[in-house]
């Protein structure tokens, strides 16, 4: 049996997903004369920029612990 797959992908893929919506919530409430919510959704959006570089250097850290010879695909 192999390593069991990893969440990391996804979890890239909705960090960045929650990235996206949160800059452009955030510059709607900005130009909509909400800072409070643009000042949340500022704060959402740096916890997103944090997440995505743990999982990339989750993902490197990983990817160097692979055996020399072993091909992974995208998806593991």
């Amino acid at each position: 049996m192999g390593r069991p797959y990893s969440a990391l992908n996804l979890r890239l893929a909705l960090a960045s997903f929650g990235l996206l919506v949160c800059v452009v919530l955030g510059v709607l409430a900005a130009r909509a004369d909400q800072p409070v919510l643009a000042a949340i959704l500022g704060v959402l959006a740096l916890v997103a920029v944090v997440d995505l570089i743990v999982v990339q250097r989750r993902r490197a850290a990983r990817r160097r612990e692979d055996p020399p010879g072993t091909r992974r695909s995208l998806f593991e």
